[in-house]
């Protein structure tokens, strides 16, 4: 099974993906989390340019198409191998989240986006897609109480980031089995109960703990 986890910057993807690995180890599930971008030594060196905050003449379409380098190399080095062996594999971050950041963000061709993310994906697509959301205001208390450096993408202003979640939206509609919205201004232990409660219902086969 193929899990990936999308929101804008600290809607708490971590926090959720560390909660759900922990649950499907505990039934006994293999399960590897990979991140986007990274995961490979070709894909943590295309990271360090993507977020170093000195590169800000990085024109958009560069920008996509190093996340979609990065992306295809985990494919291949990483994801495709391990998930024909039945392992599950948690990834922070996948195609959706270039799709919103350079497509709806950036504003680049949408149309041209879905073109790239199909050589780059190589046709592997998401099995569940969980979309934690939360304001860009939210966004940004939780950035201040962070009190971290924050890299070039999560320095874009908060009219970049309202375009993203709206992108995020729109997905939604667009791949309604696929992709499924978490009210991320809940509780902790209300978001992990309806990301279980998801993943659950597409395991039918397995025996679930309650």
């Amino acid at each position: 099974m193929f899990i990936t986890f999308e929101g804008i910057d600290f809607s708490g993807k971590s926090t959720q993906i560390s909660l759900l690995t922990d649950r499907l180890r505990l039934q006994g599930e293999e399960v590897l989390v990979v991140r986007e971008p990274g995961g490979t030594i070709i894909s943590e060196k295309i990271r360090e340019l993507l977020l170093d905050r000195s590169h800000v003449a990085m024109d958009a379409v560069t920008e996509f198409l190093l996340f979609s380098a990065a992306r295809s190399q985990l494919l291949r080095e990483i994801i495709a191998p391990v998930l024909t062996s039945g392992t599950t594999v948690i990834a922070d971050r996948f195609h959706d989240s270039s799709t919103a950041y350079q497509g709806f963000g950036r504003g680049l061709d949408i149309e041209a986006v879905n073109s790239v993310h199909r050589l780059a994906t190589h046709g592997i697509e998401p099995d569940l897609t969980f979309f934690i959301d939360i304001s860009v205001d939210e966004s940004y208390r939780r950035r201040a109480l962070q009190g971290r450096e924050i890299d070039r993408m999560e320095a874009l202003d908060a009219s970049f980031f309202q375009a993203v979640r709206t992108g995020y939206q729109a997905i939604a509609t667009e791949a309604p089995s696929r992709f499924i919205t978490i009210n991320g201004m809940q509780p902790i232990e209300d978001i992990a109960k309806a990301i279980w409660d998801a993943v659950s219902s597409r395991r039918p086969s397995r025996k679930e703990s309650s």
